[in-house]
């Protein structure tokens, strides 16, 4: 596995590339890897001919100084890492590099940045669309891959993508869980093992949701979500709520749809998590 930190470099590789017809899958994380993100590398290995992973922590999306310092950083166990499971570059650039002649962007975000992650963090998805741009335009890759735990900034990019015309294809890939249902994340690292499961009440009140939606109105379905969160007093709630797949809307009730999503985010100890998982009818 090649590592490249130049913003050129990269460039003149994804050219070399692409003048062989051969196609170009790329995973943009802020490191920390875990199995979730080897994942989206695995996937992108079957479906691509060459694959770059960018390890790159975004100061634009964070809220807060703190956040940002405490980011976990392991740059060489995750090169180890993408390189045993066949990876062929390591993009890893440096600040200065990515922010060279950049003028940040305001984009439409067709309104659905105004629940859940928006209101608690504003200015992220803006900070992660700029970001993500910018690293399309130097590896110009022709399928990008992004795990659903982060449902809203999947449903951000694919608007944005569409709207903007980018030319890279999102994929979307399936949430990896711990044992305990716990979605891996790089914060997790942070968790004491009190704390991760305690942190698994997350998923158990998503799951509760799931098991009696569209058989119960919203709001029931709600109270019970909630009663399960509950259980561990020590998990401080920001948000448990249900929406519409599409555009992430909070539901009032079921109507016709036939898919909904179920999302939460709580403080953990010293790490706020977010999950969430699709509702069948």
């Amino acid at each position: 596995m090649d590592l490249i930190t130049s913003p050129t470099a990269i460039c003149d590789r994804s050219a070399e590339v692409r003048h062989r017809n051969a196609r170009i899958g790329f995973v943009p994380t802020m490191g920390a890897l875990h199995e979730g993100h080897l994942a989206l590398v695995r996937q992108a290995l079957t479906e691509c001919d060459e694959v770059v992973c960018s390890i790159f922590v975004n100061p634009l999306q964070f809220n807060n100084t703190e956040d940002l310092e405490r980011y976990p950083r392991q740059l060489e166990a995750d090169r180890i890492a993408l390189s045993e499971v066949g990876c062929n570059v390591l993009f890893a650039p440096d600040k200065k590099d990515i922010f060279a002649r950049f003028e940040p962007r305001n984009y439409d975000l067709g309104g659905l940045d105004r629940h859940w992650e928006g209101p608690s963090r504003p200015g992220h998805f803006q900070g992660v669309v700029n970001v993500v741009e910018r690293l399309f335009h130097y590896v110009r890759p022709d399928r990008a891959y992004f795990g659903e735990k982060d449902r809203q900034q999947l449903a951000i990019l694919k608007h944005v993508a569409r709207t903007q015309h980018w030319s890279e294809v999102i994929v979307p890939c399936p949430t990896l869980r711990a044992d305990n249902g716990l979605a891996l994340s790089s914060r997790n690292a942070r968790l004491s093992e009190v704390e991760r499961q305690r942190a698994a009440v997350l998923y158990r009140a998503l799951r509760t949701a799931a098991e009696v939606a569209f058989h119960l109105p919203v709001e029931a379905v709600m109270e019970r979500a909630l009663r399960t969160m509950a259980e561990e007093p020590e998990v401080i709630l920001d948000y448990l709520g249900l929406a519409d797949v599409d555009d992430l809307t909070p539901l009032s009730q079921w109507g016709e749809r036939t898919l909904a999503v179920a999302l939460v985010a709580a403080q953990v100890g010293p790490v706020r998590l977010i999950d969430n998982i699709t509702l069948v009818r």
